[in-house]
């Protein structure tokens, strides 16, 4: 439970910080409205479900003391490292403000534009190399002996965080006073969120410095 509670911490505070995934569905949320932008959100949460299995495979294959785990390991609580510190250092720099041009034509809802909305979420998310590190990173943190139910309730989950974060972005974003207020608070959220992943990534090299 300890392991499952440090893998969704990390994943859900990745999530809070915007990123092109956001910006997209907070476009087509203000311009198609956001029963449209669920067809991005789905296709976001599949993009990352790709990057989840894929992740999750390739760690399952090594062996828990070998040199390359300990590693990828390593190398995983680095990136969750840069990641801690970048959200320090860039807090206040996401722009929130307007997402879509004043006085544009709103752009044409319906099915067709639903599907177009999937296509633009899974290549908004298949194309981000950070959440093919990311999701490495947090594959590595996971420990070799746990079961591959764990696994596949660890993929889930993850997978049902990004889908349900990004259908409330979708139902939110349109409420200009719930923009304004996320606005005032995302530079202090982004600064405790990497404080936070900073010091998970700390606390696995700890526990990795006891092992060995």
């Amino acid at each position: 439970m300890q392991q499952f509670l440090m893998i969704a911490a990390a994943h859900f505070l990745a999530l809070l910080s915007p990123g092109p995934d956001f910006f997209l569905v907070a476009r087509l949320s203000m311009a198609a409205g956001w029963k449209s932008a669920t067809g991005a959100c789905l296709g976001i949460a599949l993009a990352n479900a790709v990057f989840i299995v894929a992740a999750f495979a390739g760690v399952s294959a090594l062996h828990a003391d070998s040199a390359v785990f300990i590693a990828l390991q390593l190398a995983g609580c680095g990136y969750l490292l840069y990641m801690g510190g970048m959200f320090i250092r860039h807090a206040g720099s996401s722009a929130l403000g307007p997402v879509a041009a004043e006085g544009a034509a709103p752009a044409p809802r319906g099915r067709g534009q639903w599907w177009r909305g999937l296509g633009m979420g899974l290549l908004s998310g298949l194309l981000n190399p950070k959440n093919a590190l990311f999701y490495v990173s947090l594959a590595s943190l996971v420990s070799a002996d746990t079961s591959a139910g764990w696994k596949l309730f660890y993929g889930l989950w993850m997978f049902a965080a990004v889908l349900l974060w990004d259908l409330l972005v979708a139902l939110a974003i349109g409420n200009q006073r719930v923009l304004r207020r996320f606005s005032q608070v995302l530079p202090w959220l982004e600064r405790v969120c990497g404080a936070i992943l900073i010091l998970l990534a700390l606390i696995v090299i700890g526990a990795l410095a006891l092992r060995l």
